[in-house]
């Protein structure tokens, strides 16, 4: 037996979203006649309140357009030193927008409305323009932490005042959105943009949706070409992600407490320190010396059970619906 905790990305369809993948009604989604992505796309949309959505393949690609769309070059995005747009998209917001970046050093990827209006810079010839804000929710490398709508109503009063985009990377959204209870429509309303995945904690293999008013997703559209993502009969990949809409949010919550079981556990392990706060269902935490995170990935793959470093000496598990309970047994007794 695997137990495979490297990330929620990992999951396979289940059989009911199979059986919906194969009986999916498709057309060419680059001339918008894809009746699956565009019931997506509209399901999307009216659930978060917002005018339209854009089926892409990846959170990468919806982030990408997102920042290309709403920046002009020269332009600077405010954002949290950990933010996946900063860490792990390859410098696409340099490369594909040719802007630059403003890092704040958040908690735990969470970033305040005073922190941001202190990053605004001056209408200066010598400095970049600010022009969006990207927030993340859950924050990955927070260790699963997620923002409010409250804690966001200020940020987006801000960045109204301000003249400045906000744009949601809501690659765990439902994740922090079973957690807070917040209204889905009135998160919609605070930002500019969202990009929501869908093959994360939700399961399907492939997709994210971008979700903005008309006009910012006919502009959306045309990036999206331009970076190669018009795809054709994609509607069976798009219902894997309505499937997964209508099936898996709720589950979520088990996630989440196997992920503070898994955490609860380790706690009393005299190797294992500085746990981060589990909110959802990221668990990321330090192995003592002489333990390094290799080492301990090492032993731990040994036993069928794989995750993945962070660090030196951090390591970062991930629960997900591939986690049975028999998985759960087996990794606790190895833990």
């Amino acid at each position: 037996m695997i137990i495979n905790l490297i990330s929620d990305t990992v999951t396979k369809p289940t059989p009911g979203m199979l059986k919906a993948m194969m009986s999916a009604e498709v057309g060419d989604d680059v001339f918008q006649e894809d009746p699956t992505i565009n019931h997506l796309q509209e399901k999307l949309a009216d659930l978060f309140g917002m005018e339209a959505g854009l089926f892409c393949p990846s959170g990468t690609m919806t982030n990408q357009i997102a920042i290309h769309v709403h920046t002009d070059r020269l332009d600077e995005l405010i954002c949290d030193q950990s933010s996946h747009v900063y860490r792990s998209e390859t410098g696409g917001y340099a490369a594909n927008s040719g802007v630059a970046v403003k890092l704040i050093d958040g908690d735990h990827g969470k970033i305040t409305v005073d922190q941001i209006r202190a990053s605004i810079n001056p209408d200066y010839d010598w400095v970049p323009r600010s022009s969006l804000v990207v927030l993340e929710n859950t924050c990955n490398f927070g260790g699963g932490c997620y923002y409010t709508n409250q804690e966001i109503e200020p940020i987006s009063q801000l960045c109204k005042e301000k003249g400045l985009a906000l744009h949601l990377d809501g690659a765990r959204l439902f994740n922090a959105l079973v957690e807070s209870g917040d209204d889905l429509k009135d998160t919609g309303r605070l930002f500019d943009s969202i990009s929501i995945c869908l093959s994360k904690g939700l399961g399907a293999p492939v997709g994210s949706v971008l979700l903005g008013n008309q006009s910012f997703i006919k502009q959306a559209r045309r990036v999206r070409k331009v970076r190669g993502g018009g795809m054709r009969q994609a509607g069976y990949l798009a219902a894997a992600c309505v499937y997964a809409l209508d099936n898996h949010v709720e589950r979520l919550r088990e996630d989440h407490v196997k992920a503070k079981q898994i955490a609860a556990l380790l706690a009393t392990k005299p190797f294992v320190e500085n746990i981060r706060p589990v909110h959802t269902n990221i668990l990321i935490f330090d192995v003592a010396e002489p333990y390094t995170a290799d080492r301990y990935l090492a032993e731990l793959k040994q036993k069928g059970i794989i995750a993945a470093a962070f660090g030196p000496q951090t390591v970062r598990f991930v629960t997900h619906l591939d986690v049975t309970e028999v998985m759960m047994n087996r990794l606790m007794e190895v833990l």
